[in-house]
């Protein structure tokens, strides 16, 4: 703001910059929209972004419930077989200290995958309920103010876990797969 430059964050909200009244006036005066055409321009605009950011949400809880979900669970199974069978074959003081590692992992992949679950039908849900709002800019807010902080946050959680599963396992390509493909 120092320089007075806008700094608003929310691409809804930065829409209204087209309707006000320098932006109507401007756009009048060079006969280029009506105060109408603006309008109608930025319900399009609202809603397209509500759609872009409906369908992103959509294919992360499916990533996230059909494929990362299960390929956590079979590396944490995997795990838990591994701690289990060192636990019969080792004293009760060397398999604590042979599978502490593992014990670690198990949890901390049951906790991401439990966060990521919970957060995945809490996205769901508000979606639903965004969905019921009527105008194409309030609804626009309401994904921008709750479903994409939703998304940032399985986001976040998914990303731990593709730290610790095992790659053949992995579903999708990882970053660093991705970073240097030949």
């Amino acid at each position: 703001m120092r320089r007075g430059l806008d700094t608003e964050t929310s691409v809804p909200l930065m829409y209204d910059a087209y309707l006000s009244e320098s932006s109507i006036k401007m756009f009048g005066d060079t006969g280029v929209f009506t105060p109408v055409e603006l309008l109608a321009r930025n319900e399009v605009k609202w809603e397209i972004y509500t759609k872009k950011v409906q369908i992103e949400a959509r294919v992360l809880g499916d990533l996230a419930i059909n494929h990362i979900l299960p390929a956590a669970t079979l590396y944490q199974n995997r795990l838990l077989d591994n701690v289990y069978k060192t636990k019969s074959i080792f004293p009760v003081e060397k398999s604590d200290i042979i599978a502490k590692a593992d014990v670690e992992s198990i949890e901390e992949i049951a906790r991401h995958t439990e966060i990521v679950r919970n957060l995945t039908e809490e996205m769901v849900e508000n979606r639903k309920s965004a969905n019921k709002i009527t105008t194409e800019r309030q609804k626009a807010i309401v994904y921008h103010d709750t479903i994409v902080p939703l998304m940032e946050k399985i986001r976040y959680h998914i990303d731990k876990l593709e730290l610790m599963v095992d790659n053949e396992i992995w579903p999708l390509p990882k970053y660093r797969e991705m970073l240097f493909i030949r």
